[in-house]
């Protein structure tokens, strides 16, 4: 891996996280349309279930897909993600059968992993000495999909319908023809001299205790992440608010969540990435304990309070990763997604299980102290030099 620039390229920086902001805003279309699937093609719930399973699948390849980038220009991957993603998720409506639409899904999920696991790698590249700047940029643009991506996919069905979103396709592939004109002649990764080459395994193995202990503060942390964002809903209309009050209560959490995400990874640069996380890890169940206490019109100024706080650990954690000086920077990145899906996925099937058994309140109040959790984990990072 070639050092990355000293000063931070904002431009770059910038195309990066809009690409990224454009393929996951596709990314995003599967969700909102799935009871208009359903209806249409005649398949049962755990099927339209297993659609996310399958789209989700090619995430476990993710360490593998970096160490071929680390081989290759990273930028190659990056410009044709964008174009897969929005040709299979915007021909979705048009599928005949269940079989086509899982294979537009799954190749869905082979491009996101093409583009997640070396973008951040290029945004690092890009960022100088401010990384966790680039980082805040990058997962922003990614946090604001989750917003676009319904509400774009609802209105092309309102105007076109379902077999007609496919006219939303042109966003997704100027994206692609963008970082083609910016990045084609790009190369990050440059051939390293052999005595300071280190091989994939070796890099692993001496990085695991970060690992484990990265995993650590995502599992612990996923308890009131997804408690607050996969279950809120159901949370408050059990509390007997209306949907519409549970919908913008979502709403508020996600927009303050956009903000912490944006404003963590600068704060970082300045404070160190330790801190931030211990800050943020104290601070979490706190505000979790103090929602599940609050009630009328006070819960929203909560939910913005902990909706900054709950999304600031993503770009800080990416950063940490991306601190670290190895040739196999695409590699690293990888095995990072891996861990992020595993332990944040084992914890959200942890909650919602308990859910069932004892109930969303019960859940909750536990889940205060799953998260409290994470605390002593970051005591065991190890900053690294930054690169």
């Amino acid at each position: 891996m070639s050092k990355c620039t000293k000063s931070f390229n904002i431009k770059n920086v910038i195309i990066i996280s809009f690409a990224h902001m454009t393929h996951d805003t596709y990314s995003a279309f599967l969700a909102p349309i799935l009871p208009i699937l359903i209806e249409q093609l005649g398949i049962t719930l755990f099927m339209a279930g297993m659609l996310d399973v399958i789209r989700k699948i090619p995430s476990l390849l993710n360490p593998f897909v970096g160490m071929v980038a680390d081989k290759i220009r990273v930028s190659f991957f990056i410009i044709l993600a964008p174009l897969i993603t929005t040709l299979c998720m915007s021909f979705l409506g048009m599928s005949p059968n269940y079989i086509v639409l899982a294979v537009l899904v799954f190749v869905s999920g082979i491009s996101a992993t093409l583009f997640h696991v070396p973008s951040p790698v290029l945004i690092k590249y890009y960022s100088g000495d401010q990384i966790g700047r680039g980082m805040s940029y990058y997962m922003l643009g990614g946090e604001l999909a989750r917003t676009l991506g319904p509400l774009i996919i609802l209105g092309a069905v309102s105007l076109w319908g379902l077999e007609g979103t496919f006219r939303v396709a042109p966003l997704g592939i100027g994206a692609s023809l963008l970082l083609f004109l910016q990045f084609r002649k790009v190369k990050v990764h440059k051939p390293s001299q052999k005595s300071g080459n280190t091989g994939t395994w070796k890099t692993f193995t001496s990085l695991l205790p970060l690992f484990l202990t990265i995993g650590g503060i995502i599992f612990f942390r996923s308890a009131m992440k997804s408690a607050l964002t996969i279950y809120l809903p159901t949370y408050l209309t059990g509390k007997d608010q209306t949907i519409w009050i549970a919908g913008i209560s979502l709403s508020v959490l996600q927009f303050s969540g956009a903000a912490g995400t944006f404003l963590a990874g600068p704060i970082s640069d300045k404070l160190g990435r330790k801190r931030v996380l211990l800050i943020t890890s104290i601070i979490n169940p706190l505000l979790f304990m103090l929602f599940i206490n609050t009630s009328g019109v006070f819960v929203f100024p909560v939910l913005i309070l902990t909706g900054f706080f709950l999304f600031t650990s993503g770009p800080v954690i990416l950063a940490l990763v991306h601190d670290i000086n190895s040739e196999h920077g695409s590699f690293i990145n990888g095995v990072y997604m891996t861990i992020n899906f595993l332990f944040g996925s084992i914890m959200t099937l942890i909650v919602g299980i308990m859910a069932d058994k004892i109930g969303m309140d019960s859940t909750y109040r536990i889940a205060v102290y799953i998260t409290a959790a994470a605390i002593p984990c970051v005591f065991f990072l190890k900053e690294r030099e930054k690169t």
